[in-house]
């Protein structure tokens, strides 16, 4: 089944809900970058969180960025989305692990770690982009996410996120949804809300089981009547291209492509995405120098 996404609202339009399957997706960052089982499933999470994110936008020019910098081994992880369903990655050191936890899962919050920054970036073609910033709370990222849009939107938010490795490090199964709850909406909706949360299983079951965004929705919100509104399929995607990759070279100025030019007949340039490789001999540095002119 293809990765898609759907977003819906309830009647009274006080409750919005977003619902991802992901597998298809986590699996080709995995492949990519090569992640350990660990970072697959903090990799994995901040990709749906990026894909739902993204889908929030409202013009297809329009570009979210999440920048998770926790304290853990991993480092850095980066994801990119758009409004079309176009997601990528980056992570500082995919190769890094920590052992499960005690339950046998995999321990998500020790690897990236619960001191740092999540940051959102909206870029949405104005003079300056919109940047927000909230601390980590556990370096789960789906409690980050939610504290996010709690501190800096004011919007509660109900956010999971899920990834399922199999033993052969491949991702079998990997989704979320993120529920937000608008002005007005009553206690006893909330109450509702919070009574099905607490009796769901975990989403990554539930995709695992072969449930759709769909059935998973009726599973969260079938008290309420629920209006979808889009379906969105979603794809791991770069826009990296050689004409970009020029454009970064030429910023580093005259003095840095002579330098290249006398010390290296050939330079290459891996896009950190997607692990493209792009080759520039002598006579490319040269032509790029006459750029600059």
């Amino acid at each position: 089944m293809k990765d898609y996404l759907i977003r819906a609202i309830d009647k009274s339009g006080r409750i919005r809900l977003f619902v991802a399957k992901t597998t298809n997706l986590v699996e080709e960052s995995r492949r990519i970058h090569n992640t350990s089982p660990t970072a697959t499933a903090a990799m994995g999470r901040s990709l749906t969180a990026g894909a739902m994110m993204g889908a929030m936008m409202k013009n297809e020019e329009d570009k979210l960025t999440i920048k998770i910098s926790g304290n853990g081994p991993v480092g850095k992880i980066l994801v990119v989305a758009n409004n079309l369903g176009h997601v990528k990655a980056d992570i500082d050191f995919p190769m890094a692990d920590v052992p499960s936890r005690s339950d046998g899962k995999l321990d998500v919050g020790r690897l990236v770690g619960n001191d740092g920054t999540l940051t959102i970036i909206m870029d949405l073609g104005l003079k300056k982009p919109y940047v927000g910033q909230s601390s980590l709370v556990t370096g789960e990222i789906a409690e980050d996410i939610a504290n996010f849009y709690m501190t800096s939107e004011q919007t509660p938010s109900a956010v999971s996120l899920g990834v399922l490795v199999d033993r052969d490090i491949s991702c079998i199964a990997a989704g979320g949804y993120i529920i937000q709850l608008f002005p007005g909406v009553s206690d006893e909706d909330i109450s509702k809300i919070e009574n099905a949360l607490a009796k769901i299983e975990p989403v990554s079951a539930m995709i695992n089981k072969g449930l759709t965004p769909e059935e998973i929705m009726n599973q969260i919100l079938g008290e309420f009547d629920m209006e979808v509104l889009g379906k969105l399929d979603l794809e791991y995607r770069c826009d990296c291209s050689r004409d970009k990759i020029e454009k970064v070279i030429v910023s580093l100025g005259r003095k840095e492509i002579e330098e290249m030019i006398h010390e290296d007949e050939e330079v290459e340039v891996v896009c950190h995405f997607c692990g493209t490789k792009y080759q520039f001999n002598k006579n490319d540095l040269c032509k790029l120098l006459v750029d600059i002119s």
